[in-house]
C-alpha cells in the first residue's frame, strides 16, 4: 500500500456531460453503500452488500475521521449515482499525512474512463490531500500520478 500526497493546486478538468456533484448526506448511506459494493471486485472493498452499506454507515458516523463535506461528493447521472469521493478532514491513523485525506474513490463500472474520477477529484485541488492506494492498482496510480499526486 503506498501514501500519495497532492499538494494544493488547481487543475482544469472539463465537466462530464450528464454528471453533476452534490455533497454526500446520511439519507444516501444505502445507495452510496450499493455503489460501494458494486464498484470493487468482490471481497475488496467488503464481503457483502451489507458490509458495504455498514462501513458507509460508519463513514458517516466519522469512524473513518471528520468527513469533509466541503470536498466530499457525489458524481450523480440522472437521478443514479455512479460515483463518489469521500474525504476526511485527518485519517485517524498514525501513518498518514496531516492533511485531508480521501477514504474512498470510486466509480461505478458502468461509468468508468468518462471522467468521473478526476471531475471528483477536481474538487480537492485546492487542499493539500492524501490518500492510499494498492501498489498493484496500475488504472488508480496512472489516475492519481497523472492528478499530481506523488509518494508521500
Amino acid at each position: 500500500m503506498l501514501t500519495l500526497i497532492r499538494p494544493a493546486g488547481a487543475v482544469e478538468v472539463p465537466s462530464v456531460e450528464g454528471v453533476v456533484l452534490r455533497p454526500p448526506v446520511v439519507a444516501d448511506t444505502v445507495a452510496l453503500g450499493r455503489l460501494y459494493f458494486e464498484s470493487y471486485p468482490p471481497g475488496v472493498a467488503s464481503a457483502s452488500e451489507q458490509e458495504a452499506i455498514e462501513d458507509i454507515g460508519l463513514t458517516f458516523e466519522d469512524a473513518y475521521g471528520v468527513l469533509d463535506r466541503r470536498l466530499s461528493r457525489l458524481a450523480l447521472a440522472g437521478d443514479r449515482m455512479v460515483g463518489a469521493i469521500l474525504v476526511v478532514e485527518r485519517a485517524p491513523w498514525p501513518d498518514t499525512p496531516d492533511c485531508a485525506f480521501i477514504i474512498e474513490l470510486f466509480t461505478a463500472p458502468s461509468h468508468r474512463h468518462r471522467g468521473i474520477a478526476r471531475l471528483l477529484l477536481s474538487g480537492c485541488s485546492a487542499e493539500h490531500v492524501a490518500l492510499r492506494v494498492d501498489a498493484d492498482n496500475e488504472s488508480a496510480l496512472s489516475l492519481y500520478r497523472g492528478f499530481g499526486f506523488q509518494d508521500g
